[in-house]
């Protein structure tokens, strides 16, 4: 009797669990069509590192152009995310659940200048509220190869949904090498 009760609790717990994890991935991928619309970079001096101060993104800062754009597409079974649209280092991300219905995982495949395509999952350790944080899917070869890729990517909304930073962080040969941090104001 005490086994069955026992092994009643354990079932009960992992199908709670597992609802949680459905509902979680969703709500995270929820957060991230919040996101939707224009977005032109903060000004200078509210930047930080070294990713505004070079082309395209310098030519970007204190003009109205669209510096990164979020877009709800397949009937909102997917987010595209294009960052620093119509220059000559525009690169696109597409977020997506792995299956929307029953959402287990928020996954995305970003299409990089650097000429590959990483892979990445949601770093549920470290995403909450208007943090999204996608983490390269160490089970594909891009997110273990030498090549420079990026290898995380960190969205974090301000409380006001008018604010965004941005950040990319960069692997090569294995390791960090450094982040790409863009400050964003929603475009009016």
């Amino acid at each position: 009797m005490k086994l069955m009760s026992y092994i009643s609790i354990l079932s009960l717990a992992l199908i709670v669990s597992s609802v949680w994890a459905a509902t979680s991935s969703l709500d995270h991928y929820k957060t991230l069509t919040l996101l939707e619309g224009d977005w032109v970079l903060s000004p200078a001096d509210e930047q930080e590192g070294g990713a505004t101060k070079k082309e395209p993104a310098a030519k970007l800062i204190g003009t109205d152009s669209t510096a990164i754009s979020f877009k709800v597409i397949g009937k909102g079974s997917a987010v595209q995310e294009n960052l620093l649209p119509d220059t000559g280092k525009e690169m696109v991300t597409m977020y997506h659940c792995n299956d929307f219905k029953n959402c287990s995982q928020v996954e995305a495949k970003h299409y990089c200048a650097k000429q590959n395509q990483p892979e990445l999952i949601l770093d549920t350790a470290n995403t909450a509220g208007n943090v999204i944080v996608m983490v390269c899917d160490m089970n594909t070869s891009t997110c273990n190869s030498v090549d420079g890729h990026v290898h995380m990517i960190k969205h974090e909304l301000a409380q006001d949904n008018n604010h965004l930073r941005t950040t990319y962080s960069i692997y090569k040969d294995g390791k960090y090498e450094k982040d790409s941090i863009y400050h964003f104001k929603r475009k009016e």
